[in-house]
C-alpha cells in the first residue's frame, strides 16, 4: 500500500502539488514532465495518478486551491455585519494580500492556462465568475444604498480591481519597498476613491 506521507507527515496531494508549483513556476508548465514531477516529489507515477489524473489536473487545482480559500475569505467579508465601506475595503485588500502569497500560482495559471482542455478552462472560468459576482454584488450594495457612486458600472470596478490584481505576478517582489499588506491598502483605497459619491 502507498505511502500517503513523506517523512516529515506531509500527505502525498500535498507535496505533488508543492513541487508541481514549483517547477512550474521556475520552468514553464510545458517544459516540465510528469517523470520530474515525481522525482521531485519522491514518489511513484502510480501515486500521482491516484490523487491526480494528470498533470493537467495538477495544474488546474494549483489555480483552484488559491481561488477557494479566496472565495471562502470573500463570503466571510460580505456576510459580515459591518458596514458596506468596510466589508468591500477588507475584501479589496484581502485578495490583493492571498494573492501575493501565492504569487508563483498566480503566474503559473495566467501563463499556462491555455493548456487546459476546454472543458477544465470552462470550469475555472465558472469558479472565477462566481468570485467576481459576489465581489461586485458588495460594489452594488454600496451603490444601491447610495454610499457608493453610480457613475461608474460595478462590472467596470469590478474589472479595474482585478486588473491590478492580475498583474501583480509581474511586477511585485517580497523584497521591494512595499509590503503586501501596503500594496493591498494602497489598491483598496484606490478602489474605494473610484467609488466615492
Amino acid at each position: 500500500m502507498a505511502r500517503t506521507t513523506d517523512g516529515e507527515g506531509t500527505p502525498v496531494p500535498q507535496r505533488l502539488l508543492a513541487t508541481a508549483t514549483r517547477l512550474f513556476a521556475e520552468q514553464g508548465y510545458d517544459r516540465t514532465s510528469v517523470q520530474e514531477i515525481v522525482e521531485t516529489a519522491g514518489v511513484t507515477k502510480g501515486a500521482l495518478y491516484h490523487y491526480f489524473g494528470s498533470k493537467e489536473d495538477l495544474l488546474q487545482e494549483v489555480y483552484a486551491r488559491v481561488l477557494r480559500v479566496q472565495q471562502e475569505r470573500l463570503d466571510a467579508y460580505a456576510d459580515a455585519d459591518d458596514p458596506i465601506e468596510d466589508r468591500l475595503r477588507g475584501a479589496a485588500a484581502d485578495v490583493v494580500v492571498t494573492t501575493i502569497d501565492n504569487l508563483d500560482d498566480a503566474a503559473i495559471f495566467f501563463r499556462s492556462m491555455h493548456h487546459l482542455s476546454p472543458e477544465k478552462h470552462k470550469q475555472v472560468r465558472a469558479e472565477r465568475r462566481r468570485y467576481h459576482e459576489r465581489f461586485r454584488a458588495l460594489v452594488e450594495e454600496g451603490q444601491r444604498n447610495g454610499v457608493f457612486s453610480t457613475a461608474t458600472p460595478a462590472d467596470l470596478v469590478v474589472d479595474y480591481h482585478f486588473g491590478s490584481v492580475h498583474h501583480l505576478s509581474t511586477w511585485y517582489r517580497p523584497d521591494g519597498s512595499m509590503t503586501k499588506q501596503q500594496v493591498a491598502d494602497h489598491l483598496a483605497d484606490l478602489l474605494l476613491r473610484a467609488l466615492r459619491p
